[in-house]
């Protein structure tokens, strides 16, 4: 008896594994699908409006997210530094996801909805951190030179 509750255990463990995988690669690709959508009016668009939602993200109080509100301002500077033309070297790819992540971020329907308690902001804070785990490299440069520590914007949960 004793081994099959071990059994059952490691089996548990291993599915939660790859359930888990299997989740971020859909996200990953959710977030690489939305970004091939990002054209220059989408981005034009977005820098009208950004000022606003970068006022509105500092709302965000999600405990259970602590640092999505960091990494949400982090992907809107990068993008404002971009189109401003004051950082070239972000990646477009970096840049179109960031664009993404940023409007989706804003939306109050997502895969969750914002309202639901606890949970709203889960979605969310998987796209921005496929976002930052796909760009990591790219991003990490970006944040040394604005003097921002990469660990206080970690792509961990």
């Amino acid at each position: 008896m004793r081994r099959a509750v071990k059994d059952t255990f490691i089996l548990f463990a291993c599915v939660g594994f790859y359930a888990k995988f299997w989740a971020m690669a859909e996200i990953v690709d959710f977030v690489n699908r939305g970004a091939a959508g990002i054209t220059p009016a989408v981005v034009d668009k977005l820098l009208r409006h950004l000022p606003q939602w970068k006022l509105e993200f500092t709302q965000i109080y999600e405990p259970s997210f602590p640092h999505l509100v960091d990494q949400l301002e982090f992907l809107a500077d990068a993008v404002e530094d971009t189109a401003e033309g004051a950082y070239k070297e972000l990646p477009y790819t970096a840049f179109a996801q960031a664009v993404f992540g940023l409007i989706y971020a804003h939306k109050k329907v997502g895969i969750i909805p914002d309202s639901v308690s606890h949970l709203g902001r889960a979605d969310d804070s998987s796209v921005v951190r496929a976002i930052l785990i796909q760009n990591e490299k790219a991003f990490a440069i970006y944040a040394a030179l604005q003097d921002r520590e990469w660990s206080r914007i970690t792509s961990k949960p």
